[in-house]
């Protein structure tokens, strides 16, 4: 089964902000349910706030407890789905990237730290407080979505900035900012997450990805080192691996099919490195995903 990349006008009754989307949770789920119900990836940056319900959230084949006051983020190309035990509530909103950096030139979404890097955390969890602030505002931009007043976008836009201020600075509260927004190793680090993405089939040793990025293995390995506390070697294995639980359980191929997809040419090899990481054999995560 391949996996459904859904984009944002699949989502629309109609077509009134160009890139954009907002709802309730609960109207969202109603309209879309036939769309969401099965693991699927997005092309556009997402932002839900709960403030009723409860279940579990599964990102990228980690799951997370759903409760008032989670906020969770994806970026384009995760692979996630929802289950509830109870209704859920809050507001959902999702737009492109040229939604958003359209007005805001030099600032870029990976700029915040939920959409900087897929090793950050999807998750947030605010105060009743602050998760009452935050749904007043999502509503605001809800009202602004549903009608056609003057400056409507470039309100939303504005309001949507402060939303991620604001999430940005809760976000941060335990880290250091000046740590956090090291801004030579966090481009490096950017730029190598990039590179993983495009080429880690193929490429899966760090010297090709320092030689992309000019610099030597020792100093990738100590940017990587310094920004998450991981070898480059890796940052390319989770990739890779992550690769494989989605063509595992999305796809129909043989196991040893998905193993030449990602260029190994010895299955055991495939299958060893897979449970180094997973402590499961392809075989075992495959039959435990799909009868959980």
């Amino acid at each position: 089964m391949k996996i459904p990349i859904l984009k944002i006008k699949q989502f629309q009754e109609s077509e009134p902000v160009n890139e954009f989307y907002v709802n309730t949770f609960s109207n969202h789920i109603a309209l879309n349910k036939s769309l969401i119900n099965r693991p699927h990836k997005h092309n556009f940056y997402l932002c839900v706030v709960f403030t009723e319900g409860s279940g579990t959230h599964e990102v990228d084949f980690n799951s997370y407890k759903i409760s008032p006051g989670k906020v969770f983020f994806l970026r384009p190309g995760q692979t996630h789905f929802w289950t509830f035990d109870t209704p859920p509530e809050g507001y959902i909103l999702f737009h492109s990237q040229e939604f958003y950096e359209l007005y805001f030139l030099e600032h870029k979404l990976n700029s915040f730290p939920f959409f900087s890097s897929f090793l950050n955390s999807p998750v947030l969890e605010v105060s009743q407080t602050k998760t009452h602030t935050l749904s007043a505002q999502f509503h605001d931009i809800y009202e602004e979505y549903v009608q056609d007043n003057t400056f409507r976008t470039l309100k939303m836009v504005s309001l949507l900035n402060i939303i991620y201020i604001n999430l940005t600075r809760e976000y941060t509260t335990n880290i250091e900012v000046e740590e956090h927004f090291s801004s030579n190793y966090l481009m490096l680090f950017e730029k190598l997450e990039v590179l993983i993405n495009k080429h880690f089939q193929v490429e899966k040793f760090p010297k090709f990805y320092a030689n992309q990025l000019h610099i030597t293995t020792k100093h990738l390995n100590r940017v990587v080192k310094g920004t998450i506390n991981k070898t480059t070697s890796d940052l390319i294995s989770e990739r890779i691996i992550l690769e494989a639980k989605r063509l595992i359980v999305h796809s129909d191929d043989s196991l040893t099919t998905i193993a030449n997809k990602l260029d190994f040419s010895d299955y055991s090899y495939f299958s060893k490195l897979f449970k180094a990481k997973t402590t499961l054999t392809p075989m075992q995560f495959r039959k435990k995903y799909i009868h959980k």
